[in-house]
């Protein structure tokens, strides 16, 4: 093994595998070290994302949709099917082939370009040292190398009031592994996590209630948006509680006794299982030398700048270490820009064009400011509104429910933000990130040419809205333009 590299990378999800990847093709020496196990005791790499986040949830979320159609929305189409069924162990398995699959790509991606991949935990030592504890030894290895990027990622919130119980009381990742679905299924959060996770298991024939500590439905969602959601959730099973304050947990014969207060007072509520989905917070914790440690602030994040430099010299923080959302891409971006600043390249990240999904259905998705925070700022704004009701691409699918909203600067129409809730909304949000990032005004969107018929023309129409001039919308006031 090499003791000296030009860049180590602690961490092998979205930010560190990217990060590595990149500073090798940029011809750097690189190292990346990763402990990350799977369920049957072998390194993988691609972190929580891969293995037990991201794409695991985004395969029972295909195949319960799959399921839940089949079983009962195939009809309307005119396609009868009889004697379905679940097959939850095939479902699963298919779920860790998929990991598999995409685990061994990134391993092959190393190869390719040269990355040296280490298994064993890395801790951060003072002078860009890097002290590894390989997997399966206790014998450590002191690395050097002229530049660290720590990419540890996040791990689960942990609730007193709740703490984990074998397979009764789980994390998401335990939640992403039940072998039966529960018959009744309590979520702690009704935020991203706890609403995909809650939409598979709903599809897959549990009762769900989520109890969510906020008042507010979905906060850094447009109200628009989140309204919609909310009665579309409801509406489809989902038993979401609001301002609903977890208090206690037991474990009593098998089954889970939960204690929660809201305004109306306090109640008990019995499931089969329990999930606490209740956020992720930095894993920052232990992954430095006493002597060698950032500034890390109370909620565990690590201190950077704008391009993710830390207080310490040729050390830097990427992903769900440092501020902003705790996403795959954003980690990814970060990598990139960190890896070519090292390089000696220009690089920025643009943390104001970030787009953000939620994939249930209907999918969320959302990119720039909000109504809510426009009006904080006191920006004046226009906005322009479409719904995939009087959509034809939607029609057809028989998905028409929800809606796309653009937010465009008052005086310049400078897109400000662009707010969706329907069909395939993670796809179409890409055209409004374009938008964003090169400054594009809403007359810009609305002069572009969308293809007939595809569920984009509905952010072409609410461009066009902006200006009051929806072509498929009619209008009370009927005045010119």
């Amino acid at each position: 093994m090499n003791d000296r590299y030009d860049v180590i990378v602690i961490g092998a999800g979205p930010a560190g595998y990217v990060a590595a990847i990149r500073a090798a093709q940029l011809g750097l020496a690189v190292a990346c070290v990763d402990d990350w196990v799977d369920p049957r005791g072998e390194s993988a790499l691609g972190g929580t994302c891969l293995n037990a986040g991201c794409i695991p949830s985004k395969v029972l979320l295909e195949a319960s949709e799959i399921y839940d159609k089949a079983r009962q929305g195939f009809a309307d189409y005119g396609v009868s099917v009889s004697g379905v069924g679940l097959d939850l162990a095939a479902m699963m398995a298919r779920k860790d082939r998929v990991v598999s699959e995409l685990t061994r790509g990134i391993a092959g991606l190393f190869e390719a370009n040269g990355v040296r991949r280490i298994t064993g935990r890395g801790w951060l030592l003072s002078g860009c040292r890097v002290e590894v504890t390989p997997a399966q030894s206790r014998q450590t290895v002191v690395l050097e190398a002229g530049h660290v990027i720590l990419a540890t990622g996040s791990v689960p919130v942990q609730l007193d009031a709740a703490p984990l119980h074998a397979n009764l009381i789980v994390d998401s990742t335990g939640a992403l592994a039940f072998d039966t679905a529960p018959k009744r299924l309590g979520i702690i959060g009704a935020g991203v996590i706890g609403l995909e996770l809650g939409a598979v298991w709903k599809r897959l024939g549990s009762e769900v209630v989520l109890l969510e500590a906020q008042p507010e439905f979905l906060s850094m969602c447009d109200r628009q948006v989140a309204q919609e959601a909310l009665r579309q959730y409801r509406k489809q099973g989902l038993d979401i509680r609001l301002g609903a304050r977890v208090t206690g947990c037991a474990v009593e014969d098998g089954r889970v006794g939960i204690e929660y207060q809201d305004d109306a007072g306090d109640h008990a509520e019995t499931v089969d299982r329990l999930i606490v989905a209740a956020g992720r917070r930095p894993n920052s914790d232990g992954i430095c030398a006493p002597d060698a440690e950032p500034v890390i602030d109370s909620g565990g994040f690590i201190h950077v700048d704008e391009q993710c430099r830390t207080s310490l010299p040729g050390v830097y923080a990427i992903g769900d270490l440092v501020r902003g959302p705790m996403l795959a891409h954003k980690g990814s971006e970060e990598g990139i820009m960190v890896a070519e600043l090292i390089a000696g390249h220009a690089a920025r990240v643009n943390y104001d064009a970030i787009p953000s999904v939620i994939y249930t259905r209907p999918e969320i998705a959302w990119a720039g400011m909000t109504e809510q925070a426009l009006k904080t700022v006191d920006r004046p704004y226009r906005s322009g509104t479409f719904a995939f009701a009087a959509n034809g691409r939607a029609r057809a699918l028989g998905d028409t429910g929800g809606f796309i909203k653009v937010l465009a600067d008052a005086k310049t129409d400078r897109v400000l933000g662009v707010h969706m809730i329907g069909p395939h909304c993670s796809e179409l949000i890409a055209s409004a990130v374009l938008a964003l990032e090169f400054g594009a005004s809403s007359e810009d969107l609305a002069a572009t040419m969308f293809a007939h018929p595809t569920l984009s023309e509905t952010l072409h129409e609410a461009a066009l809205d902006v200006g009051g001039r929806a072509i498929h919308r009619a209008r009370k006031d009927r005045a010119k333009d």
